[in-house]
């Protein structure tokens, strides 16, 4: 398939989980950068930095003082975008002030908890740089949390992610991460809900279990890989270094896991990671998040559990992508094919 003719020019592709398409344009890739050029992130951190509102035993900005804790920590966001104790409460307004008229204003209420997750006392480290043993003390956490927020009888959808770096709008280098936990299912799950029930209704089968055994058999978009875990770049990449990371058995939640998956995953976060930062020699920002079955008690048969990383980096670790102009207003846009990437990726 790599080889295909259409592969070198001007085309589109179909992402199967949004069904939504974006633009692949190869032939820009030699087109000169006069654009904005990044500060490069510092190369070195302290083990520990005094200043840093996220290291044991420093007060946060609310007054609240860490405890010395020595492996990961969980705490309430100081500043949720989300508060468990919103009353509902609903507000329509129709066309024409007519009671029978259709409606075009709607807001309502929102309930959610939102934490954040240090993953390591130690304010230097990333993901990548972390142990084997660590990151999985990461993956459990995450698991632990996300079945007790699953829990909640109102609680939808529980999202856990990280922004990584201050070009994907990290406050802290300190590692850490966050998870919100919704009343209503967000947008991306919402798409992601309605192709994967539709295509396991009509084939009774997994699109994501179909989708990951085809790149197995093709090879040229697979990133890296373990007995329980694959990254690879999916067929219709936005981000120039996008990958999608998947579990093979079929699973709905990390908490579905068992112990092997769950230590194939803290490996394959770390080998990834690492792929990153080696890419262009710098700790690559990126936002990645889970997308786990929704926690509204029904099977949801099709869900398969997947992170996606966004990485923003285009050529170099200066130069970014900006999803602006014809990205805002028509549909995403790349340059570098999904192939190319994962190649690049892969040789590292």
């Amino acid at each position: 398939m790599r080889h295909h003719e259409l592969f070198s020019r001007p085309h589109r592709r179909l992402n199967q989980l949004t069904g939504e398409w974006v633009l692949v344009s190869p032939h820009r890739t030699q087109r000169p950068w006069l654009g904005q050029v990044e500060q490069l992130p510092p190369t070195e951190l302290p083990t520990y930095d005094p200043t840093c509102y996220l290291c044991p035993g420093n007060t946060r900005a609310n007054g609240t003082r860490n405890p010395a804790y020595t492996t990961t920590f969980v705490f309430e966001n100081d500043f949720a975008a989300l508060l468990p104790d919103v009353p509902f409460e609903r507000v329509s307004v129709r066309a024409g002030g007519d009671a029978s008229g259709p409606i075009l204003l709607h807001a309502e209420a929102e309930r959610g908890i939102c934490r954040v997750v240090c993953f390591s006392p130690r304010h230097d480290l990333t993901l990548a740089q972390m142990t084997q043993n660590e990151v999985q003390q990461v993956v459990e956490v995450w698991v632990a949390q996300y079945n007790e927020l699953a829990a909640i009888d109102w609680v939808q959808s529980v999202l856990i992610f990280e922004n990584r770096g201050a070009m994907m709008g990290a406050s802290n280098p300190h590692p850490h991460g966050q998870i919100w936990a919704n009343e209503q299912l967000p947008n991306e799950m919402r798409k992601e809900l309605a192709t994967q029930t539709a295509y396991w209704q009509e084939h009774d089968r997994c699109l994501l279990c179909d989708y990951l055994a085809l790149e197995l058999s093709l090879g040229e978009r697979i990133v890296c890989a373990n007995e329980t875990w694959v990254a690879l770049t999916p067929f219709w990449a936005v981000w120039p270094f996008e990958t999608l990371v998947l579990p093979r058995a079929h699973v709905g939640a990390i908490g579905d896991l068992a112990d092997e998956g769950r230590a194939g995953l803290a490996a394959i976060l770390r080998e990834l990671t690492a792929r990153y930062d080696r890419l262009f020699n710098v700790t690559f920002p990126y936002s990645m998040g889970f997308h786990q079955r929704p926690t509204d008690s029904l099977p949801h048969d099709g869900w398969h559990v997947h992170a996606h990383f966004y990485p923003p980096l285009l050529r170099s670790a200066t130069v970014r992508k900006f999803m602006v102009g014809y990205e805002m207003l028509g549909q995403p846009q790349r340059d570098v094919t999904p192939e190319q990437a994962a190649a690049r990726l892969r040789e590292v």
